[in-house]
């Protein structure tokens, strides 16, 4: 038996891999209108438990008062629903 198939395969762990913890617009319901929703409100209303590379903002759900968001990333519907609503994104 060749000694490439005698040892024992592993997977590939990519150490650059960025983490991401992820928001949904249905998430935001909890703030009221006009809002600073950053990483240190999230973490207060226990959203985030630990923080990981960044807080990325998806669009499932719908938010109805105008919010200032500062997220790391960022959906293009999610950004477009903050906006219809009168609020800001902002990327940091």
């Amino acid at each position: 038996m060749p000694l490439v198939r005698r040892l024992p395969k592993r997977g590939f762990t990519n150490i650059f891999k960025k983490s991401w913890t992820i928001i949904n617009l249905r998430d935001l319901e909890r703030f009221e209108a006009n809002a600073v929703v950053d990483a240190e409100s999230l973490t207060a209303a226990g959203l985030i438990k630990k923080r990981h590379q960044g807080i990325k903002l998806l669009a499932q759900g719908e938010v109805k008062v105008p919010l200032t968001v500062r997220v790391n990333a960022v959906s293009a519907p999610a950004r477009a629903q903050i906006e219809a609503q009168g609020g800001r994104v902002e990327v940091v």
